[in-house]
């Protein structure tokens, strides 16, 4: 990726930003040149809520080599309040307390570091709504 590309996209990589088609109204994640429902090029930037329910979940137990400090970690399919479906990371809970239909929400938290330049990415992620 280029860095001016980079930097262009970067709010999309830190809040939840989707589309929302202006023709048939779907709302959709990521964004895309078409809408997936219709097809049409008609789009408009649409902010996704930041809450929704754990449709399903999974542990990894054996993450891709830059993810090996952080393992076991969740990753769920999160279905917002607005209902559009985003894969994410759960954060600020156990493995063996997960269960589907927990109420999470979004949070802003360190994804990775890029090896040797030690370059931090952030991003988005979820935790369970407390309460």
């Amino acid at each position: 990726m280029s860095v001016p590309r980079y930097w262009r996209e970067i709010r999309y990589r830190y809040r939840l930003i989707g589309e929302r088609c202006a023709d048939c109204g779907a709302l959709f994640f990521p964004r895309r040149g078409a809408c997936p429902q219709c097809g049409s090029k008609n789009l408009e930037e649409c902010k996704l809520s930041e809450r929704g329910t754990v449709a399903s979940w999974t542990v990894i137990r054996n993450p891709p080599r830059d993810y090996g400090k952080y393992s076991p970690y969740v990753v769920a399919l999160v279905e917002l309040d607005d209902g559009v479906r985003v894969l994410s990371q759960v954060v600020d809970v156990e493995p063996d307390e997960m269960k589907t239909g927990m109420r999470v929400e979004a949070t802003f938290r360190r994804v990775k570091e890029d090896g040797s330049s030690g370059l931090i990415e952030y991003g988005y992620k979820f935790r369970p709504i407390i309460g």
